[in-house]
């Protein structure tokens, strides 16, 4: 028992981490954020509500410039007052803000929080594990040399896990927003608009982005209505 002990410390270290991160962003969202109460978003919550045989869908805004849509760890669905502001200004539309309100309820409904302190906590442990063994060998570089090391590897990896919760919930979306009548276009047309909404041009190496890049994410919402006519 007493040999797990350097194997356990780190991944209870990371839990703690985690979770005390996950609790501390989850308050400041609240703490700063009001409910949805546009009509016209309000009659799409409610449709999806329908679709998933619930009461409602509540949806709060988180009051920050940056365009966004979250799902907190608690399971709360934020949209930033920067998208709402596209929406007043005619930049997005009532369907295409649903069809982020569907990705983020894809984040919770498939454990994807639960999914990423699973992999913080193992990718942490990792680190300290590796950082003990070559401090050993390697007195004062050793920390260093596998910090900077596994840091590239994990970091790797993470894209790759967050990329596929990505398309887990542009699917889970896909879904909701047809069985709701709300249909894909909206989200795909979503995709088309990312890059000049965020400031963000999406070029690079695909395995270091956290997010598919938009044209892939609409390819792949594509293959799915293929799959769902046949």
């Amino acid at each position: 028992m007493l040999k797990l002990i350097p194997l356990l410390l780190p991944i209870l270290y990371g839990m703690v981490i985690y979770h005390f991160s996950a609790w501390r962003t989850a308050k400041q969202l609240v703490r700063d954020s009001t409910e949805l109460a546009e009509p016209k978003l309000l009659a799409m919550t409610q449709k999806m509500a329908k679709a998933l045989d619930v009461a409602r869908i509540k949806v709060r805004i988180y009051e920050v410039n940056p365009i966004n849509g979250l799902a907190a760890t608690d399971g709360q669905i934020f949209l930033t007052r920067g998208f709402l502001k596209a929406y007043v200004e005619g930049r997005v539309t009532a369907d295409e803000l649903a069809g982020v309100i569907a990705h983020e309820l894809g984040h919770v409904a498939l454990g994807h929080a639960r999914r990423r302190m699973i992999d913080f906590t193992g990718q942490n442990a990792l680190i300290v594990l590796a950082s003990t063994l070559l401090s050993r060998f390697l007195p004062g570089i050793g920390l260093l040399i596998a910090r900077k090391l596994l840091g590239m590897g994990t970091g790797v990896l993470a894209a790759r896990l967050s990329q596929r919760d990505e398309y887990e919930a542009d699917a889970y979306a896909a879904a909701l927003m047809v069985k709701a009548g709300l249909g894909t276009s909206a989200l795909k047309s979503l995709f088309e608009k990312l890059g000049d909404l965020t400031g963000q041009s999406h070029q690079g190496p695909a395995w270091s982005m956290s997010h598919p890049k938009p044209q892939d994410r609409i390819r792949a919402i594509a293959q799915l209505e293929e799959k769902w006519k046949r």
